[in-house]
């Protein structure tokens, strides 16, 4: 079976979608830069994601499963309190291109709802599984008003990719504008916390400046 992360090289920009309200990236003449976070949130993981981000006064995007807010609910306050962006990420992870306009719905729906009934939260923000939409995504999107937010920058975070390569792809690549993807959950081994120490002081170093995916769109 293909891991989420081939599946999203193969998919994310293949989708024949009218896309208007579909974003892999912001202003490229700006040197800001949003980091992203899927998958979470995660009681150990996405804490040590977040005593990196303290540490260096960086706010980021985290796009939430529903089915664990709904578990780690105490590691999604953690979020919030801290001044982060909630997004999306739907209730359960799967793949939405092959899925029913209605199960996509319901998809959507029932994290919306763990947000708002839980924490009133209401995201504005959504990430397909696996980078993956079709035209039914987007005309739920649009009858939401709810920006689809994929990425230019794949960490392979997701692959237990070392701290070296993560840090030297980002530095190689990265231009003002872009969405970057990490994980606050992957299971095993992750590398993710240690390659943000080395990265986000890095990048302050040479001019970007750290925003939400919503700051970061407000630019276009």
């Amino acid at each position: 079976m293909l891991s989420c992360g081939i599946f999203a090289m193969i998919l994310m920009f293949s989708a024949n979608a009218k896309n208007n309200c579909v974003y892999t990236s912001g202003d490229k003449s700006t040197n800001k830069i949003a980091l992203t976070f899927d998958d979470g949130p995660h009681p150990k993981q996405t804490e040590e994601i977040l005593k990196i981000l303290e540490k260096h006064n960086v706010k980021a995007t985290f796009f939430v499963i529903g089915v664990n807010v709904k578990n780690y609910g105490k590691a999604l306050e953690n979020i919030i309190s801290n001044g982060h962006e909630i997004g999306n990420h739907t209730f359960s992870h799967h793949v939405l291109k092959y899925m029913s306009k209605q199960e996509i719905l319901n998809e959507i729906s029932k994290t919306e709802y763990e947000l708002w009934d839980q924490y009133g939260y209401n995201p504005k923000l959504l990430r397909p599984p696996c980078g993956s939409y079709d035209n039914n995504l987007v005309d739920i999107a649009t009858e939401k008003d709810l920006k689809i937010v994929l990425w230019n920058i794949d960490t392979e975070d997701w692959a237990h990719t070392s701290v070296d390569r993560m840090t030297k792809n980002v530095l190689k690549n990265v231009k003002g504008g872009d969405i970057i993807l990490f994980h606050d959950y992957i299971s095993g081994r992750t590398n993710t916390a240690k390659a943000l120490d080395i990265i986000i002081p890095r990048l302050k170093e040479i001019g970007y400046e750290f925003v939400t995916v919503s700051q970061l769109l407000q630019e276009n």
